[in-house]
Formats: C-alpha cells, sequence, structure tokens
C-alpha cells in the first residue's frame, strides 16, 4: 500500500512540474520575426493591342508584293478613320518562296537536287493599340473586309497601371500590419511593442514581367474579294496585379 502511495506521489508531482513549465511565460524580447504579407487590387481592362495582318500568294513576286501593299494601306486607312485616337504600328513585313513539292526519291538519286520554286508567299502585321473598347467591334468589322484579324489582347493602359500601383501597395502593406498585430497577440504581446526592423518590397519578384504574351497564331490568307463582316463580340475582363512584401519584425 506504501508503494502505490509512493507512486501516486510521484505521478503528482512530474504533473505538477509539467503543468508548471507550460505556464511559464516564453521569452519574447529582441525576438526577430519574419513576416510575409499580400495585396491585390482589380480593375477592368482600358486597352486593347489588336493585330491584323495579309498575307498573298502569287508566281509573281512583284504581283504579291503589291497586293499586300494595297490591302494593308486600305487597312490603315480604315483603321483610322474607324478609331482616329488608336496608336498603329506596322511590323513583320516578310517574304519567303513557296517549293514544288516533289515526290519521294529512290536512296540511290543524287540528293542535292535543287528545288523549284512555284510562287511566293508575302505578308504584314498590322497593331492597333486602342483605348474606345466602346467602338472596337466596329473597327474590327471594318477592317476584317480588308485584312485578316490574327489576335486580340485586352490590358491596362500606362495611365491605370500607374495609379492601381499606389494601390496596390497600401493594399500590402495594411496587410502586413495585420498579421503583425495578429501574430503579436497570439505570442501574447502588445502589437505597439512590435518594430518593424525592414521592409523588403522587391522579395516578391512581382517587378518583373508575370508571363510573356501569348504567341500569335498565322491567320490564313484573305480572298481577294472585299466582304462585309459582322461585328464580333468581345468581353475586355479584368486584370489583377498583385504585390508581395517581406517584414522583418523586433520586439521590445
Amino acid at each position: 500500500m506504501s508503494r502505490l502511495k509512493s507512486s501516486i506521489l510521484a505521478l503528482a508531482c512530474v504533473a505538477i512540474s509539467a503543468t508548471a513549465f507550460a505556464q511559464t511565460p516564453i521569452q519574447t524580447s529582441g525576438a526577430l520575426l519574419i513576416v510575409p504579407a499580400f495585396g491585390e487590387v482589380k480593375q477592368a481592362n482600358d486597352e486593347a493591342r489588336l493585330t491584323l495582318m495579309i498575307e498573298e500568294q502569287d508566281k509573281d513576286k512583284a504581283a504579291a508584293a503589291s497586293r499586300v501593299n494595297q490591302k494593308m494601306k486600305q487597312g490603315m486607312e480604315i483603321a483610322r478613320k474607324e478609331d482616329p485616337s488608336a496608336v498603329l504600328s506596322t511590323r513583320g513585313y516578310y517574304t519567303y518562296a513557296v517549293y514544288q513539292e516533289e515526290p519521294p526519291r529512290p536512296t540511290n538519286t543524287q540528293a542535292n537536287k535543287v528545288r523549284q520554286i512555284s510562287g511566293w508567299r508575302v505578308g504584314q502585321y498590322l497593331e492597333v493599340k486602342t483605348n474606345n473598347l466602346a467602338s472596337l467591334p466596329k473597327t474590327v468589322a471594318a477592317a476584317q473586309s480588308v485584312l485578316a484579324m490574327n489576335g486580340l489582347q485586352f490590358g491596362l493602359s500606362d495611365t491605370t497601371a500607374k495609379k492601381l500601383d499606389a494601390q496596390r501597395i497600401n493594399a500590402t502593406y495594411k496587410n502586413l500590419t495585420e498579421r503583425i498585430a495578429a501574430i503579436a497577440r497570439a505570442m501574447g504581446r502588445n502589437p505597439a511593442d512590435a518594430v518593424l526592423d525592414t521592409i523588403d518590397f522587391e522579395g516578391s519578384g512581382n517587378y518583373a514581367q508575370e508571363s510573356a504574351a501569348p504567341k500569335m497564331m498565322r491567320a490564313a490568307a484573305m480572298s481577294a474579294d472585299a466582304a462585309q463582316v459582322e461585328e464580333p463580340s468581345f468581353e475586355p475582363g479584368e486584370t489583377t496585379l498583385t504585390m508581395q512584401v517581406v517584414g522583418k519584425v523586433r520586439f521590445r
């Protein structure tokens, strides 16, 4: 019986010691914490980048080039007429030969036989940047009577992006202070005792481009006969800008 009492007494002592240890506050004075935070803002897209193109094929290289030059000029005039505020820029003028298809040759045939040119392909691209999204379907439909639509991207204008940058920084910093306060309370400390030692906005990597623009697909050559095109439907959508910040916090 005395042995049982001794065992119970020993277990009770261990329990009391463990409870006392658990209730002992952890010293956090001078502790350095690394606190990540995030912020984001959303904004409806207010800019469109339209890519139009023309491609012609002919046995006569000069004839193909002449048609391309003429239709590109017509397309640019249409775009300027429909949207005077648009910024136009041409790029990607190309000319390359089209070779005759030949049947498979026997293995003992001379391999260095010169391939015969059957014609030429000539083409050019036109970039149209505009903030006039309301008239964009009408502009595209009018231009498609001469040129082919090769791609369309929506995004934010430079002016809007600069305005959103300040909002993004404010949202991120607010999230940082809220997380620091929550961590302080979890540690049993007064948030006022937390002192920001370092704030690293560049640690996020968001100062670099998030992603490259999608590769444009080449459209088929347009018919020689211009025809009226029904207006397409577009939905500009919105852009989400994010930012990450890392703060180093010390407790007094």
